[in-house]
């Protein structure tokens, strides 16, 4: 069965998400399958969210950077 594409969430969506996925695997109650289907989503989440968090600290960086004769330039994200 082919997997379908995950539609981009929001950090705040990706962190409740990553903690459900952390409490039904804390459980113990979930089959094995089942339980690496939820890690691997899991890990999934918390690499995007890392990503993000990235991205975020580098616009600031931009933001707060003090040379006042910097040309401004469009923050354009990596993609991976």
């Amino acid at each position: 069965m082919p997997k379908k594409a995950q539609q981009p969430v929001s950090f705040e969506t990706s962190l409740q998400q990553l903690e459900q996925i952390v409490s039904r695997l804390e459980s113990g109650e979930l089959p094995l399958e089942e339980a690496l289907n939820e890690f691997e989503r899991g890990v999934q989440l918390a690499r995007t969210g890392q990503q993000t968090l990235q991205q975020a600290e580098q616009r600031v960086r931009i933001l707060l950077n003090d040379d006042k004769d910097a040309d401004l330039t469009s923050f354009t994200p990596e993609n991976d």
